[in-house]
C-alpha cells in the first residue's frame, strides 16, 4: 500500500522556519526594516522562489536602496552570503541564507563566522572609516547611531563610494538642509552613478550643474513657470545649449515668440530655435535647402503687412461711411478690457459684474452686425484676410512647428524674390 500527502499549493498556508538563535541573538538588536527583509525572503528562499530586490521593497513599502542595506547589514553580522558570479558586481549577487546553528556549533562555519566578524572589525577600525564618521558627527552636530553607521558603510559596499564622497555629501546636503539620511542616500547614489569618484569631480559637477540649473530655471521663468524642469525638458535644452550652441539671450528672444499663443510651452520654444539653427546652417527638416528659409519668412512678413495694410484702409472706409460703427467698436475693447480686470480681482460681485459686461459686448457686437450688413458690407470685412488661417501668414502652427502652407509659400516666395530682381 502506498501513501501520499496532499500537497498544498497556495504558499501562503506553508510554514517557514525561523532559527531560534536568530530572533535571540540578531533579530532584538537589528533595525526593523532589516528583519522584514529577511523574513520575507527567508520564506521565498524556503519555498525556493527566486525574488528580485525591487520586488521586495514594493511588496513591503520599502526603498530598494533599503533592501541593499539590509543585505549588506546581514551579511556584515555572518547570518546570510552574497553569491556574485563576478567579484566586481556590486549590485548583482544571490543571497544565501547562513545556517545559523551550524555557524554557531558547526566546525566549518564556526570559522566562517570568525572570519566574517574580523572582516567587519577590520573596516570599522580602518583609519579612513573612523575618520568619515567624525567628520560627519561634525557636520551633523550629533553622535550618529550604530545603525546609521552600519548604513553609511553599505554606501561603500553598495554603491562603491569613497568615504570623501559621503564627507561632501553630508556637508552639501545639510548646507541646503536636507538632513534626512534617505536624502543623504540617494546624493550619494546619484554622484556615484554620475561617476564622480572624488571630491574634485564632484565640486566641477556641481558648479556646471548650478549654471545649468540657472539657465534651465530663466527659461521656464520666461514661459510664466514657478517650477524645477522635468527631465524631459532639461534634455530639449541641453541641446539648445551644447548642440546648437544657442546663448540664454537667443534662448529668451525664442521665448518670447510665445505671447502669441495660448499655452506657451518648451516644444514651441524648440521648434522656433531648431527653425533658426536649420536656417542659420541651410537646412530645412535636417536637409539641404533649395530655397533661403530667411527668404520665404520675409515673404510670409510681406503677405502680413500687405493684408493688415488691406484691413486698415477697409477700416478707414467704413468708419468714413459708418461712424456709429467706430464708437461701437471702442465700447466692445473697453468693456473687455473692463472684464479682464474684474475677473482677476477680488470684488464680491465679480461673477454678476462680468455677465453685465459680457451682455453689453454682446449686445453691441449685435448692433455691429446689424450696422455692416445693412450697408452691404460681410460680417468678416473688416477683419485681416490671411492667405493661411491656421499660422496667421507666420510660418509656424500653434505647435510651433512648420505650418502645413510652408511648401505652397516657399514655391511663391521664388517668384516673388524673380519679381523683386526685375523690378
Amino acid at each position: 500500500m502506498n501513501f501520499r500527502r496532499e500537497q498544498i499549493k497556495d504558499y501562503y498556508l506553508l510554514d517557514t522556519d525561523v532559527e531560534n538563535i536568530f530572533i535571540n541573538e540578531y533579530m532584538a538588536s537589528a533595525p526593523g526594516d532589516y528583519v522584514k527583509v529577511y523574513l520575507f525572503a527567508l520564506m521565498y528562499g524556503t519555498l525556493g522562489e527566486d525574488m528580485e530586490n525591487e520586488t521586495i521593497a514594493k511588496q513591503l513599502g520599502l526603498q530598494e536602496e533599503d533592501v541593499l542595506k539590509a543585505w549588506t547589514y546581514w551579511e556584515s553580522m555572518g547570518v546570510i552570503r552574497k553569491c556574485r558570479k563576478h567579484a566586481e558586481d556590486k549590485f548583482n549577487y544571490q543571497v544565501e541564507f547562513i545556517n545559523l546553528k551550524e555557524l554557531l556549533y558547526g566546525k566549518t562555519p564556526k570559522k566562517k563566522k570568525k572570519q566574517v566578524d574580523d572582516s567587519a572589525k577590520a573596516v570599522m577600525a580602518d583609519k579612513n572609516i573612523q575618520s568619515m564618521y567624525r567628520s560627519i558627527e561634525r557636520i551633523v552636530g550629533r553622535v550618529i547611531s550604530g545603525a546609521e553607521m552600519m548604513e553609511i558603510l553599505s554606501w561603500i559596499n553598495d554603491f562603491n563610494a569613497s568615504p570623501e564622497v559621503i564627507v561632501y555629501a553630508y556637508s552639501y546636503c545639510v548646507s541646503r538642509e536636507k538632513k534626512n539620511i534617505r536624502y543623504v542616500a540617494a546624493v550619494v547614489k546619484r554622484w556615484v552613478a554620475e561617476g564622480l569618484n572624488d571630491v574634485l569631480a564632484v565640486e566641477e559637477y556641481l558648479k556646471e550643474r548650478d549654471q545649468r540649473h540657472y539657465l534651465y530655471k530663466r527659461v521656464l521663468k520666461a514661459l510664466g513657470f514657478d517650477r524645477n524642469p522635468t527631465e524631459e525638458e532639461k534634455k530639449i535644452m541641453n541641446r539648445w545649449f551644447e548642440e546648437m550652441n544657442y546663448t540664454i539671450d537667443k534662448v529668451l528672444e525664442a521665448c518670447g515668440k510665445t505671447s502669441g499663443i495660448s499655452n506657451p510651452n518648451i516644444n514651441y520654444v524648440n521648434k522656433v530655435l531648431v527653425n533658426w539653427f536649420e536656417e542659420k546652417n541651410g537646412t530645412v527638416d535636417g536637409k539641404p535647402k533649395a530655397m533661403s528659409v530667411s527668404t520665404v519668412l520675409k515673404y510670409y512678413n510681406y503677405l502680413r503687412n500687405k493684408e493688415e495694410d488691406e484691413a486698415e484702409a477697409r477700416k478707414r472706409e467704413v468708419y468714413n461711411k459708418i461712424p456709429r460703427l467706430r464708437e461701437v467698436e471702442e465700447e466692445m475693447n473697453s468693456c473687455s478690457m473692463q472684464m479682464s480686470k474684474v475677473i482677476i480681482s477680488n470684488r464680491i460681485d465679480k461673477q454678476t459684474e462680468v455677465k453685465r459686461l459680457q451682455d453689453t459686448v454682446d449686445s453691441l457686437s449685435r448692433e455691429r452686425a446689424v450696422l455692416l450688413t445693412d450697408n452691404d458690407f460681410e460680417l468678416d470685412y473688416l477683419d485681416v484676410h490671411y492667405k493661411c488661417k491656421i499660422c496667421k501668414d507666420t510660418g509656424t502652427n500653434d505647435e510651433g512647428e512648420r505650418c502645413e502652407c510652408f511648401n505652397l509659400r516657399t514655391r511663391e516666395a521664388e517668384l516673388w524674390q524673380k519679381n523683386l530682381a526685375t523690378e
